[in-house]
């Protein structure tokens, strides 16, 4: 195994883990990522998606006393059927729109230029709604527990704007979560627990998709992945967590609103040669 492919391989597990939970998009960082250091074709595309299981197996151990709570109550406990039930609401609308549009959002938008301009748009997106909410009164919702139906249907339909690559899953669900009455911390975790579902089915389809890539895949390359993106993703969530506390959202913002610019820049003037 080359040395310099293991070194690939890792850096696409740290960036996975590192932005698939906050509001800056980890697939765009994975479409500009694979471009720079050339990690790109059929091959690159079925190992982010399988590095995508260790980010989200990071958020099951994190908050696994509470995930075997919902589950052993499943049976008896009416909080957690509910709790279960929002997130079936809450994953159905990407669900059914990834399906359908999944292969033509694919041909037309996984490249560094649309993904730097979504970027852009979502930052000021995030700036126009922390502006919108400061000062604002108490929110409506102060406990995952407390999700409503509707809100939950709300939220889900916030979260298909993410299958535009470079805008972001937690993005649109966290802050659409706080648009519609959610805290920022239940917005955050109900985030959180929304990937579960959402990027595990994701990554079932689109492996069932991309067999015969993930059949050639050297399966160290996959470990190596796999390990990366699940250590960077744990330390990832623990720091959001503690972050969200005392600040907002507006840092996230700036950071793709620069970003953005810069890939835009270096496409039009070519100082990188940036791959579709």
């Amino acid at each position: 195994m080359h040395l310099i492919l293991v070194l690939k391989a890792a850096f696409m597990g740290v960036v996975e883990g590192l932005t698939e939970f906050l509001p800056i998009s980890s697939t765009g960082h994975l479409i500009l990522a694979g471009s720079l250091i050339d990690w790109t074709g059929d091959g690159a595309k079925a190992f982010e998606i399988i590095i995508q299981a260790g980010a989200i197996l990071a958020v099951c151990w994190e908050f696994r006393g509470r995930i075997a709570k919902v589950m052993v109550g499943l049976g008896n406990d009416p909080a957690a059927r509910r709790f279960v039930f929002n997130l079936a609401i809450a994953f159905v609308p990407a669900a059914v729109i990834g399906v359908v549009f999944g292969a033509a959002i694919k041909a037309v938008l996984f490249a560094p230029v649309p993904v730097a301009l979504a970027f852009v748009v979502g930052g000021f997106v995030i700036l126009l709604t922390e502006r919108s909410l400061a000062g604002a009164t108490r929110a409506r919702v102060q406990e995952v527990e407390d999700v409503t139906p509707l809100d939950a249907l709300k939220i889900g339909l916030a979260q298909t704007f993410a299958l535009i690559p470079g805008t972001s899953r937690s993005g649109a669900t966290i802050i659409g979560g706080m648009l519609f009455g959610l805290s920022r911390k239940v917005a955050t975790e109900f985030s959180f627990f929304l990937a579960i579902p959402t990027i595990f089915a994701a990554t079932f389809y689109s492996l069932y998709k991309e067999r015969a890539a993930l059949a050639a895949l050297d399966s160290s390359l996959l470990v190596v992945g796999l390990v990366t993106s699940f250590l960077s993703a744990f330390l990832c969530v623990r720091w959001l967590l503690r972050y969200i506390s005392t600040h907002d959202f507006r840092a996230f913002a700036w950071y793709r609103i620069a970003f953005g610019l810069v890939i835009l820049l270096t496409a039009h003037f070519g100082w990188v040669a940036w791959a579709d």
